[in-house]
């Protein structure tokens, strides 16, 4: 710890391995703080599937072209024009590359499961899922020589006039340390799992939201960089949440605790009244809405009702379905009116109109006459038993981070990049995710921003 290194990697996910394994290659020397234990490395990346690239003909494990074009008019649909149009669209043309460049890393690439959100063209999917990926990653980057510490808490940062001079360690056994080195790469996420800043902007609410992902992305890095002069970018209330199980623990439930049934019903809050068009619009493109959208109910709380004739349309989840042999029987078990239920799915069924379902394209199932709509995928709630899914807003990673430009390198308060910083993974997302989210779209800003932001600290220590 007393040498100083050419690279100080902050973070131990996707986004700081390929940073580090980038700035390797690059001829820099690379030490990587882990703040988790080593059993807990890498952040949300544990809980990842599968990264959305662009590619222009099918392949082994995608079934056909998804263009920069169509990936740029998703994401500025998604984000309803809410990003930065140059580092966005730098994303997606080095994303390209990042599907042959990850393998070499030794992650492997398997096809799409059945039900996975109809990703099969756009997504490529990791053999043994994000920790499979996570652990390629750092098996790799110990082959190259990179050093890595875990249980490695930074506790302060040593900046003067946007150059990184220093890291103070803080580690369970050894106590506190000073790290130098000539340039720094901040990938230690966003600060979703820490509750009392998410209520600054959220209020109480925020005291009923479920973190899908790890417990260490409490922001400590983030906070540091702000107040030591780095440019902010994003709304703080903007963040990646989708409706989870609201039996799912308070932290670290995954993807498991995920629902993907939400097109193959309909969505009530605590009064049972739907509050939006569940067939808005493709489910990869959509399922991300859900969070906030249960988040702005009630005491925070929705449930997803449908019948017996869909349960096996969509992936199972950790819990199972609550059931009722009638609606009244499934409304007592969710603490719902009977009566209320009972009228919202009876003028839900009588709006229906008859179409060829179809949930991997914009059908011509929906509602007439209703309000909120459904404009797909609509079908009657008739087939007894009848269930349910208590939900909760899920929150996976928050937009407000850091600055950056297509070097991945820190922008400073006055607008002048900084000397020797550079940051990538959910730290920066905000550049590319104003709001929105598109599935697999977070790994892609990891894995490009990483590899950039390595291999462009390392050219800056060695000069």
């Amino acid at each position: 710890m007393s040498q100083k290194f050419d690279v100080l990697v902050i973070g131990g996910g996707n986004a700081a391995l390929c940073a580090a394994i980038s700035a390797r290659r690059a001829g820099a020397s690379v030490l990587v703080l882990e703040g988790a234990p080593k059993f807990y490395r890498g952040g949300n990346t544990r809980h990842t599937r599968n990264m959305r690239c662009a590619h222009d003909s099918a392949t082994d494990i995608l079934t056909g072209p998804y263009t920069e074009e169509e990936f740029w008019d998703d994401l500025l649909r998604l984000t309803g024009g809410q990003t930065d149009e140059e580092l966005a669209k730098f994303m997606i043309r080095e994303s390209k590359d990042i599907l042959n460049w990850i393998v070499e890393q030794g992650v492997r690439w398997q096809p799409s499961l059945g039900g996975t959100l109809s990703l099969g063209r756009t997504n490529s999917f990791f053999l043994g899922g994000g920790r499979a990926m996570l652990n390629a990653l750092y098996l790799t980057a110990e082959k190259l020589g990179v050093e890595i510490v875990y249980d490695a808490e930074v506790i302060d940062l040593e900046i003067e006039d946007g150059m990184f001079l220093s890291a103070k360690l803080n580690q369970p056994i050894d106590g506190t340390s000073e790290i130098r080195a000539s340039a720094l790469v901040a990938a230690a996420g966003g600060f979703e799992a820490n509750i009392e800043w998410l209520k600054q902007y959220w209020g109480e609410a925020a005291d009923n939201f479920l973190i899908r992902g790890t417990p260490y992305n409490r922001g400590s890095i983030l906070k540091m960089l702000l107040d030591k002069g780095v440019q902010d970018i994003g709304d703080p209330t903007q963040c990646h949440a989708v409706a989870i199980d609201a039996r799912a623990p308070k932290f670290d439930g995954g993807i498991i605790t995920r629902h993907d049934s939400v097109v193959f019903g309909i969505v009530v809050n605590k009064h049972a009244q739907r509050f939006y068009d569940e067939g808005e619009d493709i489910w990869p493109k959509r399922y991300a809405i859900w969070g906030r959208l249960v988040a702005a109910q009630p005491d925070q709380i929705a449930y997803i009702i449908f019948d017996a004739s869909v349960r096996n349309s969509f992936m199972p989840t950790l819990f199972p379905p609550i059931e009722g042999g009638s609606i009244a029987e499934l409304a007592a078990k969710l603490e719902l009116d009977p009566k209320a239920l009972e009228k919202t799915i009876a003028e839900f069924n009588a709006a229906v109109r008859p179409g060829t379902f179809d949930h991997t394209i914009l059908d011509d199932c929906r509602t007439e006459g209703l309000t909120p709509p459904k404009t797909h995928w609509a079908r009657r709630i008739e087939t007894p038993p009848y269930l349910a899914y208590p939900v909760r807003p899920g929150i996976t990673f928050t937009y407000l981070g850091t600055r950056v430009n297509r070097q991945g390198r820190m922008v400073m308060k006055d607008g002048k990049p900084s000397a020797n910083m550079f940051a990538a993974g959910e730290i920066m997302a905000g550049n590319v995710l104003g709001k929105g989210y598109a599935a697999g779209i977070g790994m892609t800003i990891g894995s490009v921003f990483g590899r950039v932001a390595g291999r462009e600290a390392a050219k800056n220590a060695r000069n």
